[in-house]
């Protein structure tokens, strides 16, 4: 897919959205960039929650829960973000 850049979001019925761009850094680029840093922000402020709530041995059934459900939604933020920088790495012989 190249010249497509994996976006870090999705559309209404959960496919994924894709930014045709020739690597200039446009506005929508930097966008998506903003995007990725606050998600990830957001997975090691949900990474720190998590391992309090399970430092917590009196933490019940709804923080564990909701923990968990946190964890898998920024998961999932993640492997989508390392799956576009990945495709966006250069490819065998294009390395310097």
């Amino acid at each position: 897919m190249s010249g497509l850049r994996l976006l870090p979001g999705e559309t209404d019925t959960g496919k994924p959205c894709f930014l045709s761009t020739d690597d200039t850094g446009g506005p929508l680029s930097r966008l998506a960039d903003d995007i990725e840093v606050s998600q990830l922000q957001d997975g090691a402020d949900v990474l720190a929650g998590a391992k309090a709530v399970l430092g917590d041995r009196k933490a019940g059934e709804y923080a564990l829960r909701r923990a968990l459900r946190a964890t898998t939604q920024v998961l999932g933020d993640v492997l989508r973000i390392a799956d576009s920088r990945g495709a966006r790495l250069p490819q065998g012989g294009d390395c310097p």
